[in-house]
């Protein structure tokens, strides 16, 4: 029999709470569905570590920038922002206990939300913006009828329309 999904947090805490409440495994199994199996170990668990999390996810191989390394390569980049990868990483590593790569340097740095690429500009040309595209009747919203005029409490100017 293959493995089954983790249980989450909630079908965890009903599980404890059931035997808690003086449920018996069987009645809990019939009650909730879960397997008998998951019931004892889930409520074991909690009772010797007074915890009902499951650690299925934290597998693999730990990183090398972790979240203080991404702090300290946040301070080296904001010190000098105009600094190359080579010169963030050279800078990281006189100060990290673990030396870090080229390349484990640009994956934190993009993680982290530095790219080389520049922010996107706004759409709207500088000849669009000189000579705009005169709107049809259809495309604006207060001849169409999505934005309504309101009256304007200024009396004497009939020009000035308040949206």
């Amino acid at each position: 029999m293959g493995k089954s999904r983790d249980l989450t947090e909630f079908e965890r805490g009903l599980i404890v709470g059931a035997r808690s409440a003086g449920c018996s495994i069987s009645e809990t199994v019939n009650r909730l569905g879960f397997s008998k199996t998951a019931v004892s170990r889930i409520y074991r668990e909690w009772c010797v570590k007074k915890k009902t999390s499951s650690l299925r996810g934290t597998g693999g191989r730990k990183r090398l920038v972790d979240e203080v390394g991404e702090k300290r390569m946040e301070r080296v980049v904001e010190a000098n922002n105009r600094a190359t990868v080579t010169e963030i990483q050279t800078m990281y590593n006189f100060s990290a206990e673990t030396p870090i790569s080229h390349k484990t340097t640009q994956r934190a740095l993009k993680r982290l939300g530095y790219s080389r690429k520049p922010p996107r500009r706004d759409s709207v040309s500088r000849t669009t913006r000189k000579n705009p595209v005169p709107r049809t009747k259809q495309q604006d919203p207060v001849q169409a009828g999505g934005l309504r005029q309101q009256p304007s409490n200024n009396r004497g100017d009939p020009d000035v329309v308040q949206f």
